[in-house]
């Protein structure tokens, strides 16, 4: 795509006089380009590419949907229409990367992804013109920093999957680790360990989302802060390692 400046030097050249050969050599833009500006200066609009609608596969997108509120991100291409959906997933976790790549080949139309390595951790990246459709809470500034809701088609697809929701924003950001007390047995104090599972995010939203989804299957929560979930009870957890398990 030449910009319009380029087109018109292009043009004045011929004007000159010279031939079409002699501008293409010299400007490296084929004739058939130089020929067309003749009858038509401006580029031709870009039509918008087709909505391909919800991803077929509501299970995955909603895992990615998740991993996407907590650890995800679009940007646009520098020299194009289309868009990169990139999700952060620490290099600890290689069984969840894994996950993450095929949940996102899964949603993403051309079927496309791959990994970059950074320090520390690895970004699944995908490019599709459609990822601000499939993820409308993609804006400019920080998610805690904006409203986050779900379109009706999206909460669709985690009222059918609420187990792949909760598991992925619990990949991106929460945790299952094991806490210690103490208590009296026998007149005798002794530890106690427990486990218990730990979301952590900075907005209100989000934290909304999951914990709704949480209501959804029946799991007991507790909010420590403004930005801590916690499950504690034993049958939550044990509902939760069922479903979702520590990261790997």
């Amino acid at each position: 795509m030449y910009d319009i400046s380029t087109r018109r030097r292009a043009l004045a050249l011929v004007a000159q006089g010279r031939s079409l050969n002699s501008v293409s050599r010299e400007t490296g833009i084929s004739r058939a380009a130089i020929r067309s500006w003749r009858d038509r200066l401006e580029p031709l609009p870009r039509s918008a590419p087709p909505d391909p609608g919800p991803p077929a596969d509501q299970c995955a997108y909603a895992y990615v949907l998740g991993l996407y509120l907590g650890d995800g991100c679009i940007s646009g291409h520098p020299r194009g229409n289309g868009y990169y959906l990139r999700i952060a997933c620490a290099n600890s976790w290689p069984g969840l990367i894994d996950a993450c790549e095929l949940a996102v080949r899964a949603i993403n139309p051309t079927g496309c992804a791959y990994r970059t390595q950074a320090q520390g951790y690895v970004s699944v990246v995908s490019y599709s013109q459609h990822w601000p459709r499939l993820f409308p809470q993609h804006g400019p500034g920080k998610k805690h920093e904006r409203r986050i809701a779900l379109e009706p088609w999206q909460q669709e697809s985690v009222d059918a999957h609420p187990w792949e929701f909760i598991r992925g924003l619990i990949h991106s950001d929460g945790c299952r680790i094991t806490n210690w007390t103490t208590r009296l047995v026998g007149g005798e104090r002794k530890r106690y360990e427990y486990p218990r599972y730990f979301f952590t995010n900075l907005s209100a939203d989000i934290i909304r989302l999951f914990t709704t989804a949480l209501d959804q299957v029946g799991v007991e929560w507790k909010q420590a802060n403004t930005r801590n979930i916690s499950i504690a009870r034993k049958a939550s957890v044990a509902l939760m390692d069922a479903h979702v398990g520590p990261k790997y």
